[in-house]
């Protein structure tokens, strides 16, 4: 089978591509740069993304890509996150291909009770507003397509907040993990497995895959910091309300009850790291 990893330079679309061509995809990925053999296109180019998929004419597409969202240029995040994702849905749509595109739990709110699939987002931060709008471009050009909203993504050390946690403890970097809000983290590999099940499936809409156990990001900290062999009580926490980083989701439990259901894969709960 062609596949189409979009963002496979990235943490996730790295495990995606490597599992794809262990078994028997012909893959082929993008990045922003050539770097690691990857195609270097930008997905907000409209030209270049349809001369790429004209070009290799996947069966299945895979889009793992994202935006750094460091706040210090919103509106080409916006673009990659929003504008990118209906490119990269409507030109894979013309060639028949099989869509399966990533979200994010972070264009829910937060409140105290899981959210299920049937829960429109109610984004507070212009990050979850993107990933809300790349929702409603997919699911119209493409209702056949799957949306994943998965959570915080970790493993092997080399995710963006094992990256943290160690800056933390080391003082690399200033910074706390907040005890407040609450996430269902999940393992890059089994959302890896997920997400190339889901492509081989009949599935479509949208669904929720994450972790089974909702932590806070400060006992997040501490599991990662456990497993590294750091000491959890150098890792600095605090209140949200003390970052200074604006309005953001605080309580997000996804419900997973539906993906149980539908995969095969066994999603391992965080305290097994």
């Amino acid at each position: 089978m062609s596949t189409l990893v979009v963002g496979a330079s990235g943490f996730l679309g790295s495990v995606v591509a490597r599992r794809a061509a262990a078994t028997d995809h012909a893959v082929v990925g993008t990045a922003t740069t050539a770097a690691g053999g990857w195609v270097p296109v930008d997905i907000t180019d409209r030209k270049a993304v349809r001369a790429l998929i004209s070009a290799v004419r996947p069966k299945l597409v895979i889009n793992s890509s994202g935006a750094p969202w460091t706040g210090s240029r919103p509106a080409e995040d916006w673009r990659i996150t929003a504008d990118g994702a209906a490119i990269v849905a409507a030109e894979a749509a013309a060639v028949g291909a099989r869509l399966v595109h990533v979200s994010s739990d972070a264009l829910h709110a937060g409140r105290p009770s899981p959210y299920t699939e049937d829960d429109p987002p109610t984004p507070v931060s212009l990050y979850g507003a993107a990933k809300a709008a790349a929702e409603t471009a997919v699911a119209a050009v493409d209702p056949s397509a799957v949306i994943v909203r998965t959570s915080l993504i970790y493993g092997d050390g080399a995710s963006k907040q094992e990256t943290l946690v160690r800056d933390l403890i080391e003082r690399r970097r200033s910074g706390q993990m907040f005890t407040d809000e609450i996430r269902c983290p999940i393992h890059v590999d089994d959302l890896a497995a997920a997400l190339l099940e889901l492509a081989d499936s009949r599935f479509a809409g949208l669904l929720n895959v994450a972790g089974p156990e909702a932590v806070s990001r400060a006992e997040f900290g501490h599991l990662i910091a456990r497993a590294q062999g750091l000491d959890p009580s150098a890792l600095p926490v605090g209140l949200s309300t003390e970052g200074g980083l604006g309005p953001r989701p605080l309580d997000v439990r996804l419900d997973t009850s539906l993906a149980r259901t539908v995969l095969r894969v066994r999603l391992r709960p965080v305290s097994d790291m």
